[in-house]
C-alpha cells in the first residue's frame, strides 16, 4: 500500500544550494589547466550533462579518458571547496521544504563526507530522513544507480517517489526507479532543455513542491 504522502527526494547542488556561479568558476579552472576555453553560465547550462566527462570532452574538443577526468575532477573540486562558503541556499528553499506534507530525503552526487557536514551547517539535517552523497573518489557519473541505493536504504518503493532536481539526469534517475520528477529552472540546466524533456518544470522551489504534490496525487 502506498503511504498517505509520497516520499520527496531533493537534489542538492543547483537545487537547494544556489551554487551555479561557483560551479562554473570551478569548471573554468579545470578547463584552464589544459588550455581549454572558459564557459559562461549560460553556455554551461546549455551544454552540461552527465557523465560529466562527456561534457568536458565536448567543450575541450578532445577525448577525456578516466585518468584525465579524474585529474580534472580533482582540480574542479579543489576550486569548488575554496569558494563554498560564498554559496547560499536557494531563496525559497526552506519555505519549499516546509510545504511538503510527507517524508523528505536528500541525494547528491557530491562527496558524502563533505555533503553531510555542509547540510548540517545550513541547519537542514532535521528535515531529512536520510542524506546521501557520493561514496567514491571521483564523481561525474549518472544518478540512477545512486537513487536506487538511496531508496533501498530508506525502504521506500520507487513508485512512491517524486524527485526535485535541476537536470535531465535527475529526471532520468526518477524514471529508472519508477518515480516522477519535477525539474527546477534555477540550477545547472537551460530552462528550454528542461521544458523540452516533457517533465513538469518550475521556476521556483515552492512551485516545484506544488507540482510534486500534483503529480504524486495524479499517479494514485
Amino acid at each position: 500500500m502506498s503511504p498517505a504522502h509520497p516520499h520527496l527526494v531533493w537534489d542538492w547542488n543547483g537545487t537547494l544550494l544556489n551554487d551555479l556561479s561557483l560551479v562554473v568558476a570551478a569548471t573554468n579552472v579545470a578547463f584552464a589547466s589544459v588550455g581549454g576555453p572558459a564557459v559562461t553560465p549560460d553556455e554551461h547550462r546549455v551544454r552540461f550533462r552527465r557523465p560529466i566527462a562527456e561534457y568536458y570532452a565536448e567543450v575541450l574538443g578532445q577525448a577525456v579518458d578516466d585518468e584525465e577526468f579524474g585529474r580534472l575532477d580533482r582540480i574542479f573540486h579543489d576550486a569548488y571547496r575554496s569558494g563554498l562558503t560564498t554559496c547560499e541556499l536557494a531563496a525559497d528553499a526552506r519555505t519549499a521544504m516546509a510545504a511538503w506534507p510527507g517524508s523528505q530525503s536528500l541525494l547528491s552526487m557530491w562527496f558524502h563526507e563533505e555533503l553531510v557536514p555542509t547540510v548540517h551547517t545550513y541547519g537542514l539535517t532535521g528535515h531529512f530522513t536520510r542524506v546521501d552523497g557520493l561514496r567514491a573518489a571521483v564523481g561525474g557519473d549518472r544518478k540512477a544507480e545512486s537513487l536506487q541505493r538511496h531508496l533501498a536504504e530508506l525502504g521506500v518503493d520507487g513508485d512512491t517517489v517524486v524527485l526535485i532536481g535541476d537536470s535531465i539526469d535527475d529526471a532520468d534517475a526518477a524514471l529508472a526507479v519508477g518515480g516522477r520528477a519535477v525539474l527546477y529552472t534555477g540550477g545547472f540546466t537551460d530552462p528550454a532543455r528542461l521544458r523540452a524533456s516533457g517533465h513538469p518544470v518550475a521556476d521556483t522551489l515552492t512551485d516545484a513542491v506544488k507540482l510534486a504534490r500534483e503529480v504524486s496525487s495524479a499517479g494514485r
